[in-house]
């Protein structure tokens, strides 16, 4: 486990220890004078994948983790929040694009990784393509023509062969690696 990056406990401002509660499990959080039990969950992104213009929307990130690399426009999903609803505002604030949610493309989740990525389908349904939040440009790529040495993210290469074979390459051929 890596170090702890809360020290207190919400219940009763003890301080927290880590050991394991349950054998096969990792070391929890737990608070030293009450016995609170913190469990950390992963994090989630929501994300989409849609056509705009001939081709699949893609973001250039301006910020890290993947500064220049490209990837679908996305971020976490706020406590509370429905997944497709994260996706559906974190289109609009990284390019300006209002979408449509149309059905889920994948769950895509890495060994010692977190977030998780929630990947939706959609459709465009309003404004104009335009860096925003994070983002330092937008571009729709042909099926054929995707940026594949520059992608930001291994779960942005898998959602794109996911969101391609499941809507055809148009092309006739899948041009990847």
């Amino acid at each position: 486990m890596n170090p702890p990056e809360y020290k207190f406990c919400p219940v009763c401002s003890g301080r927290f220890e880590t050991r394991v509660v349950k054998d096969g499990e990792p070391e929890r959080l737990i608070c030293g004078e009450c016995g609170f039990v913190f469990y950390l969950g992963p994090k989630l992104v929501a994300g989409a994948l849609f056509e705009l213009d001939g081709g699949i929307l893609l973001v250039q990130r301006d910020i890290e983790p993947g500064y220049g690399k490209w990837t679908f426009p996305g971020g976490f999903v706020e406590r509370g929040e429905r997944v497709e609803t994260a996706a559906e505002r974190e289109v609009l604030e990284e390019c300006g694009i209002e979408i449509s949610v149309t059905g889920i493309l994948g769950l895509y989740t890495y060994e010692g990784q977190v977030p998780a990525i929630a990947v939706f389908t959609a459709e465009a349904i309003g404004g104009e393509p335009e860096p925003l939040d994070e983002t330092m440009d937008v571009q729709s790529f042909p099926r054929g023509d995707l940026p594949w040495p520059d992608m930001a993210f291994p779960s942005t290469e898998h959602a794109l062969k996911d969101y391609l074979r499941e809507r055809g390459p148009h092309t006739g051929r899948l041009d990847t690696p």
